[in-house]
C-alpha cells in the first residue's frame, strides 16, 4: 500500500532552525543550519555555497582530436587530465565564461559550439552548478594561463580520451560526464553530422 503520510514526495523535508555563516573568500561561502532533519530530529547541516558557476569544454578537432589539460589538484593531493575547465561569476553568460577559458587555457578558439550538459557537482555539501560545451572547427592561438595554473596540454584522439574516462585514469566529474554525453549523443544522431564524424571516428 503506498505511504500517504507525505503525499509530495518532492517537497523539502527539512526544517532549517537558524544559519550561521562559518566562513568566506572570493571562491567559497560555508554556513552551518540548524535543522529539524526528515524525521523530524534536531542536527545540523553545513553547506558550501559558491561564489562562481562552473564550466567545462569538450574541444574537438578537424581530425577527431580532444585537448586535455592536466594538473595538480590541492585538495585531493592528486594530478588530474580534465577537458578545459573553470569558473565564470554568477550571473556570467556560461558560453562567454566558457569560451575565456578554453582560449586562457589552450589558446584554442571555437567557431561551433553546443551545450552537453548542466551539472550539480557534490550536491549534498555544495550549490555548484557546471555547464559543459562541446566546441569544434577550431583555431589555435597563444595559451595565457593564470599564474596559479601550473598547467600540461595534451592532445588525443576523442576516444582515447574515452577510454581513460572509461579506465578511472580521468576522474574528474565534468570531463566524465562531458566524454560520456558527447559519445552517446552523437551514436544517437543528436549532433550536427560534421562533429559527430569526428567524435567517432
Amino acid at each position: 500500500m503506498p505511504d500517504k503520510s507525505n503525499p509530495n514526495k518532492t517537497a523539502n523535508p527539512w526544517t532549517v532552525l537558524s544559519t550561521q555563516p562559518i566562513y568566506q573568500n572570493r571562491w567559497i561561502r560555508v554556513v552551518e543550519h540548524d535543522v529539524l532533519n526528515p524525521a523530524g530530529k534536531p542536527g545540523i547541516y553545513g553547506v558550501v555555497h559558491m561564489q562562481h558557476i562552473a564550466t567545462g569544454v569538450l574541444p574537438i578537432d578537424a581530425d577527431g582530436c580532444t585537448t586535455l589539460v592536466g594538473q595538480y589538484r590541492f585538495p585531493l593531493g592528486v594530478y588530474s587530465w580534465e577537458i578545459p575547465e573553470g569558473g565564470g561569476a554568477l550571473d556570467e553568460d556560461p558560453l562567454e565564461a566558457v569560451q575565456r577559458e578554453l582560449a586562457e587555457e589552450t589558446g584554442l578558439m571555437a567557431r561551433r559550439w553546443h551545450p552537453l550538459l548542466r551539472m550539480h557537482l557534490s550536491n549534498s555539501v555544495t550549490d555548484e552548478v557546471a555547464h559543459c560545451f562541446l566546441a569544434w572547427d577550431l583555431e589555435q592561438g597563444i595559451a595565457e594561463p593564470e599564474e596559479t595554473e601550473d598547467l600540461q596540454v595534451r592532445r588525443v584522439p576523442f576516444r582515447e580520451a574515452y577510454d581513460m574516462a572509461m579506465r578511472g585514469d580521468i576522474t574528474d566529474a565534468m570531463a566524465v560526464a562531458s566524454l560520456m554525453k558527447a559519445r552517446l549523443l552523437a551514436l544517437d544522431g543528436k549532433l550536427p553530422k560534421d562533429v559527430t564524424a569526428l567524435i567517432l571516428k
